[in-house]
């Protein structure tokens, strides 16, 4: 294989279209909800709005990252998670294309990587991460989260399920 061929094929493998279909499609849902939520809802002035017994919607403006671990205030830690957002989707990406992993890897990774890319747009454009969605039950509160985090979240448990089911795909 020459060597134009192999660096292709590090950065663009069978699955990486489809990884990347994903990833613009959960970024494109993600950041239009957050746009609708915060611009077009107005959300931050209406407070706690109950939607069912279980799930309420609310402005959340997270700093950290999960469970708002490693809580950055300034403009110059929004740019440092930016970064490893960044740093971590490119890693993700390289370890799809090296791995010719299979169709669900690609589709794990995609919602990854556009859920932390989304995440990333927020801590740019508003100094953290909007959350909205609070599931609740029992007097038990889950964390605020995003379809972002969903995205994250149904990309880790593929990722789960690949590693149990094996090789033999």
């Amino acid at each position: 294989m020459s060597e134009l061929a192999e660096t292709r094929r590090l950065i663009w493998s069978r699955w990486a279209a489809l990884a990347l279909t994903i990833a613009l499609a959960t970024i494109a849902v993600d950041q239009a909800h957050k746009f609708w939520m915060l611009d077009v809802y107005g959300i931050e002035a209406k407070g706690r709005v109950v939607v069912t017994p279980f799930l309420d919607l609310v402005f959340v403006k997270n700093i950290g990252v999960s469970y708002s671990l490693f809580n950055q205030e300034s403009r110059e830690g929004q740019y440092l998670l930016v970064a490893f957002a960044i740093v971590a989707s490119a890693g993700l990406w390289l370890w799809l294309n090296w791995s010719q992993g299979s169709r669900l890897m690609a589709i794990s990774l995609g919602l990854i990587i556009g859920g932390a890319i989304g995440n990333a747009i927020d801590r740019l454009r508003i100094g953290g991460v909007a959350d909205f969605f609070s599931l609740h039950a029992y007097g038990f509160h889950w964390y605020v989260f995003n379809i972002a985090d969903v995205a994250i979240v149904a990309g880790v448990i593929g990722l789960l399920y690949e590693s149990f089911r094996g090789e033999s795909h």
